[in-house]
């Protein structure tokens, strides 16, 4: 467990005026717009929550938006059978903690009922998509939260905060609403959902600065830490029972973190001695490439991958 200390890079959180709001504060004022929103609009909302840094930003945002009243939403997280430990810890305490209720849809569960099939390469994010959107169906859950970025990839740069599913979760670019001066449209016909994007406007930098800034703790695997990983395809995997490594991989220990979280498989660490916030902050703010397009593979099996699977129903 880590705590982290308070800090923002300097100049930050400098503003022209005594009433004028920081950019950390304006972003949070807006997140917790679109929480509130929601909120009215809605019968049936859901955040999924998978234990990474940006849905725990998310439930944070969310606890501030209704205190001190409970959230009145639900998590969600899709479970592909190969996260790791430290995450899906993190997740079981955050709802201990918090008092609230967890929907999990399993992708193990569908493979062993013959309702996907295990891919060759042994990744299962791209499998997530039939589990999420039958869990989104069965529930009837009308809005979900997503932690999506518009940094993170060009696909999600696509996206509007409030985004239409059609009644197969599908999504269609040339559907969208215009949100200007942040008004959401939230109408949708009966067996469609709206996925809902609070944090569509920040950054990776951004995310990080914010919990600085609001001392929120993380799992460890966010800072430098050893651990024994394999390369392959120029990412460093941790081995596991997903299938790596084959029998040319080497593994070995090195001093690794992760920008990112998901599915073992196709999560890459990257090399860091940031074993501090600050550090963290300090790395991010020079990096040159996008938390997902270093260290995430399933964005990288062809030029339109994450498109693709939006379209299907993915995040």
């Amino acid at each position: 467990m880590t705590t982290v200390a308070s800090s923002v890079s300097e100049g930050s959180e400098e503003t022209d005026s005594p009433y004028a709001l920081s950019h950390l504060d304006a972003l949070e004022s807006e997140a917790v717009h679109i929480f509130r929103e929601v909120a009215g609009e809605f019968e049936r909302p859901v955040i999924l929550f998978s234990g990474g840094k940006d849905s725990i930003v998310m439930l944070h945002l969310a606890l501030k938006a209704f205190a001190p009243a409970a959230i009145p939403f639900s998590l969600l997280h899709v479970d592909t059978g190969h996260n790791f430990p430290e995450v899906l810890d993190y997740r079981d305490r955050a709802v201990e903690k918090h008092g609230l209720r967890l929907h999990v849809a399993s992708v193990q569960e569908y493979i062993d009922a013959g309702k996907l099939r295990e891919r060759p390469d042994g990744t299962r994010n791209p499998l997530q998509t039939v589990p999420l959107t039958e869990k989104i169906q069965l529930e009837k859950f009308d809005a979900v939260f997503g932690g999506g970025r518009r940094d993170e990839e060009k696909a999600r740069a696509k996206e509007r905060v409030f985004s239409l599913r059609d009644e197969f979760s599908q999504w269609d670019p040339r559907r969208q609403r215009p949100e200007l001066w942040q008004l959401y449209n939230g109408k949708h016909a009966p067996g469609e959902h709206v996925r809902v994007f609070p944090l569509s406007n920040w950054t990776e930098l951004d995310v990080w600065q914010y919990i600085a800034r609001e001392n929120i703790e993380l799992p460890q695997i966010y800072y430098a830490h050893e651990r024994p990983v394999f390369k392959r395809s120029g990412m460093w995997l941790t081995a596991g029972e997903w299938g790596g490594p084959k029998d040319d991989e080497t593994v070995e220990t090195r001093q690794v973190r992760y920008r990112t979280v998901g599915d073992m498989s196709c999560t890459g660490a990257v090399d860091s001695d940031a074993t501090t916030i600050d550090k963290v902050i300090a790395e991010i703010a020079v990096s040159r490439l996008t938390e997902r397009g270093a260290t995430r593979a399933d964005d990288k099996m062809s030029e339109a991958a994450m498109e693709d699977r939006k379209r299907e129903g993915y995040f």
